[in-house]
């Protein structure tokens, strides 16, 4: 990582909180000393970014009226900057480790950024999860929809909130571009699972000794392409098919030739859950609640995917006969099936960090990363990019949303007070009777008073009517 003198001076500068200055601090090594203002400037504008959450309002919030920093020059941040997004997710895992345990739970997924037109660097046509719908009943059919936008493979590890320790918040450090494979040759052409393996791969080389990981992913992460890639002391946890081939381990060996791979095949988990074996009912957490599962389970290898390394299967049945029953696998043998579907169902926090940042933050709002040159002819059907022009602008804007979610949750585990935002909320919106906890909205409500009380009361002849600027601050954030 970089070093620079003088980096303070820059974040001082900026009407922000000192609490918040601290943290942004922790980032000054992913930057030189004018890239690191730009830095200061973007992420406090992005937090404190009211409604629409595209580039030029974000510059404005940041500067306001005559700020210090030209407009181009933060436009050029992200167009032309040649700062490393892996080193600003390296910065936020090094600031995370203060909060995380020794058991890290990490979840891959990826999320569809919507984006329309035809000249924005590496938008594509992608399955849209949120429209379509996998049918319900013998009756109900499936609908596939998909969407123009950016697909991203993103990384993410859980940090442990203090009013709920067993679920936590997921907050993604890694990211990567896919693109479609006829959008780009073939030599540049990656897998979403390929590009999730490098993912995992530089977080692995950045767990200090004493940390173990356990990584968590859907369906399309559980495979070949990833599993068996990982280091030997990372825990992969995730679904398996009903009718995989299950095999037992080879055993020693005593004859001559190459040495047997697996051995003999054993019921799959479809014909485990149909067999006469009892099922066994335990209590597992999931989901923000407690539920009572029957579960069957054998340790074994599921070769077409984890080759030779042992797996725990845990087969599952709902009690009330809701759901169908569904199979996981752990690459630890010796983890109990409690934990295998407990640890699976932590990997949800990924989808409530691409919601928050996605409704929060405007992950989806920005639109550069365009190709501007002569105007076009006729109109084309499909995206027209112009080689690489936008690439840094697309690459690294999401990264820049996703840090400032990052930054908010770090700042309130900091300076947060859980007790009296839920009690504030409550008295503003008293129909949630159910509310005990703050969600994200509450942190990032709580910094934005913080700092707009910064940028109000820095004026000396403002410092009469503070406390009543205070008051009123709360109400004027949430009409803005």
């Amino acid at each position: 990582m970089k070093s620079h003198k003088h980096r303070g001076a820059s974040a001082q500068g900026q009407s922000i909180p000192a609490s918040l200055q601290v943290i942004l601090q922790s980032f000054a090594g992913c930057f030189t000393a004018p890239g690191f203002e730009n830095f200061v400037a973007l992420i406090s504008g992005w937090i404190l970014c009211q409604g629409r959450h595209c580039i030029s309002r974000v510059i404005q919030v940041a500067g306001g009226r005559g700020g210090a920093k030209h407009f181009s020059t933060l436009y050029r941040f992200l167009s032309r900057g040649r700062w490393s997004v892996d080193e600003l997710g390296r910065g936020l895992f090094v600031a995370l480790l203060r909060v995380l345990p020794e058991d890290i739970d990490a979840m891959v997924d990826d999320t569809l950024c919507r984006h329309r037109g035809p000249r924005i660097f590496g938008a594509g046509m992608h399955h849209d999860a949120v429209l379509s719908s996998y049918g319900r009943g013998a009756q109900a059919g499936r609908a596939t929809f998909f969407s123009c936008g950016h697909c991203w493979v993103v990384l993410a590890v859980r940090v442990p909130l203090p009013w709920d320790l067993e679920r936590g918040i997921a907050i993604p450090i890694l990211f990567r571009l896919y693109r479609p494979k006829r959008l780009c040759d073939a030599a540049s052409y990656r897998k979403r699972t390929e590009l999730a393996h490098e993912l995992v791969a530089l977080l692995e080389s950045w767990i200090p000794p004493g940390y173990r990981l356990c990584l968590s992913g859907d369906a399309e992460y559980a495979s070949r392409a990833l599993v068996p890639k990982l280091a030997s002391a990372t825990t992969f946890v995730g679904p398996i098919v009903m009718d995989a081939a299950l095999y037992e381990p080879a055993g020693d060996y005593g004859g001559m030739g190459r040495p047997r791979k697996k051995g003999k095949r054993v019921d799959s988990p479809q014909q485990m859950a149909a067999s006469a074996s009892r099922w066994r009912t335990i209590t597992v957490c999931a989901y923000g609640r407690r539920i009572e599962v029957k579960v069957k389970e054998r340790v074994c290898l599921w070769y077409t995917v984890t080759g030779v390394r042992l797996a725990r299967v845990v087969v599952s049945r709902d009690p009330k006969g809701r759901c169908a029953d569904r199979a996981y696998f752990s690459t630890n043998p010796e983890m109990h099936a409690e934990e295998v579907l407990e640890r699976f169902a932590l990997r949800w926090l990924i989808e409530v960090s691409f919601r928050d940042v996605k409704q929060w933050m405007g992950a989806e709002d920005p639109q550069n990363g365009w190709s501007r040159g002569k105007r076009r002819g006729k109109k084309k059907p499909g995206p027209q990019a112009r080689g690489e022009r936008g690439k840094l602008a697309v690459q690294h804007t999401l990264p820049l949303a996703f840090t400032a979610y990052a930054v908010v949750v770090l700042w309130y585990l900091r300076e947060g007070d859980a007790e009296r935002d839920v009690s504030n909320r409550l008295k503003c919106a008293p129909w949630y009777r159910h509310k005990s906890a703050p969600a994200f909205g509450d942190m990032l409500v709580a910094l934005r008073r913080e700092a707009w009380a910064v940028r109000l009361l820095k004026h000396h002849g403002k410092k009469r009517v503070s406390a009543k600027l205070k008051r009123l601050l709360p109400d004027a954030l949430l009409a803005a």
